[in-house]
């Protein structure tokens, strides 16, 4: 069962969200980040979230500003918003009475994931799967519009079956992101995922992150898996082995 909320963002608009209510005995609470232009119904958000309240984690998965269901515009967004909105959704869950112990993102969510926890969001352990290591990566996704973005300030760009607005401000915030600098003071448990054959974000991504985080750490190769991991049984699979090893780090 899941139940639908919103909260403000950090930037003021509201985000919406769905708890994924946990079955069976509570085990903890959490929270997915999803990944670049995705959103809370992505299939690594949504399928990674299910599995993990079957188990007992209560997940909630929110919509980041100007995507699907919640407020604002995306390009008033940026990696620094993100991190930001997902430290919103860590108070919120706390508000709510269903205190998160647990971060886990996917791709740029993955980044974002690692660091609020970085920055003082206050978790228990954190999972990624298939994060960049930079999330300036994600610049080559509309690599064709940044000129015209940093002469004009602003330009449409089409992706993923709808229109989003990408801003100056967006590309800049995202090109000065201090990531790395967050891997290297993150104090939380991480397990790093990833699948060798990732050819959106490659696994030599999540040996860098592997490498600069501090123990306790732990490293799962995701074999056969995709990057937005779609096929079968894949999203599964990231979500019972996220189950087993956090178990440790549940309130």
């Amino acid at each position: 069962m899941a139940t639908r909320v919103s909260f403000a963002s950090s930037t003021g608009p509201r985000l919406a969200g769905l708890v994924d209510e946990p079955e069976g005995e509570v085990r903890g609470w959490g929270v997915f980040v999803h990944g670049f232009t995705l959103g809370k119904d992505s299939p690594a958000a949504a399928r990674v979230s299910k599995q993990l309240a079957r188990e007992g984690i209560g997940m909630l998965r929110f919509d980041a500003l100007g995507l699907v269901d919640s407020e604002g515009e995306w390009g008033r967004g940026s990696f620094t918003v993100k991190v930001a909105d997902t430290k919103q959704a860590v108070a919120f869950m706390a508000e709510r009475g269903t205190p998160a112990s647990l971060l886990v993102g996917h791709s740029w969510g993955g980044a974002a994931a690692i660091a609020a926890a970085s920055d003082g969001a206050p978790v228990s352990a954190v999972a990624s799967l298939a994060a960049p290591v930079d999330p300036g990566h994600a610049e080559h996704q509309y690599d064709a519009l940044v000129d015209r973005v940093l002469d004009d300030g602003e330009a449409e760009w089409r992706v993923g079956g709808k229109t989003l607005k990408l801003t100056r401000e967006f590309v800049e915030d995202v090109r000065r992101a201090e990531f790395r600098d967050r891997i290297d003071r993150l104090r939380q448990p991480l397990l790093v995922m990833h699948s060798p054959t990732d050819n959106t974000v490659g696994v030599g991504n999540a040996s860098e992150i592997f490498q600069r985080a501090r123990h306790p750490r732990s490293f799962v190769a995701l074999e056969g898996a995709d990057h937005l991991l779609t096929a079968p049984g894949q999203a599964k699979r990231a979500a019972r082995l996220i189950s087993a090893w956090c178990d440790p780090y549940l309130a």
